[in-house]
């Protein structure tokens, strides 16, 4: 029986990608020898506020992130479901996208200590493991169900506030990649009062 790659899924707003997602992603993704993360790009999450940038952009600042990284790639399967975005969606088509691959979603320990209360929290458990990673300066709450908890070197950054400095003209060099900063800045993202 051939061994099946081991894909890490990463799913969020990317409401702009940040240097700590991407760390994030890479923890994981050495702690337990994944061959391979995958950021998916929701359109909607239900438990969120809708996100600043269009999908669009969300997507291209995504991949400018990740180019290069021969670890890491991008699925569009939420983008191209449009509506709300649920896990267990996601989990479902990039099943069927990858009948050779064992899934491994990748969320906020925070996130994951509230998995009974996401749709279908049974299918969900059968379609992937589950891994939540610490957040600089957040306790992490104990997530149950068998979820591994990754601990985090501290990059303590975060969508909101990269939007809140963009806002201000304050720099976010160093808090998200180059190309992100400078796509940012072309499109003149983020700007006004709709940060």
């Amino acid at each position: 029986m051939p061994t099946l790659r081991r894909l890490g899924v990463f799913g969020g707003t990317f409401d702009p990608i940040h240097l700590g997602h991407l760390a994030a992603a890479d923890e994981v993704r050495h702690a337990l020898g994944l061959d391979e993360v995958v950021f998916v790009p929701a359109h909607a999450q239900p438990l969120k506020p809708a996100p600043v940038a269009s999908p669009e952009h969300r997507l291209a600042m995504t991949r400018l992130a990740v180019e290069g990284d021969a670890g890491f790639s991008v699925s569009t399967v939420d983008l191209d479901r449009g509506g709300a975005t649920y896990t267990v969606d996601t989990l479902a088509d990039l099943t069927a996208l990858h009948p050779d691959a064992e899934l491994t979603f990748i969320a906020g320990a925070d996130a994951v200590a509230t998995l009974d209360r996401w749709k279908d929290p049974e299918r969900l458990m059968t379609l992937a493991r589950f891994v939540g990673v610490t957040r600089p300066g957040h306790e992490a709450p104990d997530p149950g169900r068998g979820v591994r908890v990754v601990d985090v070197p501290g990059v303590a950054v975060s969508s909101t506030e990269v939007r809140r400095r963009v806002s201000v003209g304050a720099p976010i060099r160093y808090l998200v990649p180059d190309a992100v900063v400078e796509y940012i800045d072309r499109h003149r993202l983020y700007l006004g009062g709709n940060a």
